[in-house]
């Protein structure tokens, strides 16, 4: 019988990690890779994981590379703490390591923002892959690679993306650096249209071309705070041609 292995990467994440590992008991091998939390988080990775890693965290992708090569099951799971397996996921994942029809397979992520979920503000995303041959490249929005044919869970993860305003903003920062930082590494230069035509862009696919005017004020929200993510991208790679952190 085929086993699985979840990977859950954190960092302070002592509010969340409890019931996200509770959500995953099922899987034969839990792997806490940690950035040294200077919270409870790896007190509480200890209890509840069968392994805790500590890493010195420079990129997404490294981090997970690393947890992987501490995979020993056939099929793996990457979790964030923020993320939750329901019954009904857990099922459907133990339904198909037992009779795949692909080496990965992508699962919705409904966002959770404002006390709802946003189900008009999704991603559907590469998760859960068999482990021979699996990677991650990319240093922000990494990207999960696994060999062979890739399909998709019908049933949705729980998203906990919102921890109050000014955490999703900062969020929005960190990651615009980084990007920022990719950007100028490639010599690529700002120029007024990805000041101003791609932050608009983004407001106008989030809203209109994905529906999430459906999702109302919460998604009017998530919406404007995406095109702000974008705007700073750019704004800080103005400021690192010039020198300037």
């Amino acid at each position: 019988m085929p086993k699985l292995t979840v990977i859950i990467p954190t960092y302070n994440e002592e509010a969340y990690l409890g019931d996200a590992l509770f959500s995953v008991a099922f899987a034969h091998e839990i792997i806490v890779v940690d950035s040294f939390s200077t919270d409870k988080t790896p007190l509480i990775a200890q209890a509840g994981a069968t392994k805790l890693l500590n890493r010195q965290f420079d990129n997404f992708s490294n981090q997970k590379n690393y947890a992987l090569q501490y995979a020993t099951h056939d099929w793996v799971l990457f979790l964030d703490a923020d993320e939750r397996v329901t019954h009904s996921l857990e099922a459907e994942i133990l339904t198909t390591i037992n009779n795949p029809k692909h080496a990965g397979y992508k699962i919705n992520f409904p966002h959770f923002y404002m006390n709802r979920f946003l189900y008009h503000h999704s991603d559907n995303v590469l998760r859960l892959v068999k482990r021979e041959g699996a990677h991650f490249t990319g240093t922000v929005h990494e990207k999960l690679h696994c060999v062979g044919s890739v399909g998709k869970l019908k049933n949705k993860m729980l998203h906990f993306t919102y921890k109050g305003l000014d955490n999703y903003i900062t969020k929005k920062e960190s990651y615009a650096w980084f990007q920022a930082e990719n950007l100028f590494a490639k010599n690529k230069r700002t120029t007024w249209i990805h000041l101003f035509f791609k932050p608009w862009y983004r407001f106008f696919s989030t809203i209109v071309l994905k529906g999430g005017y459906r999702d109302g004020i919460p998604g009017l929200a998530v919406a404007t705070v995406d095109a702000y993510g974008v705007f700073q991208r750019y704004a800080k790679l103005i400021l690192l041609d010039k020198g300037i952190r």
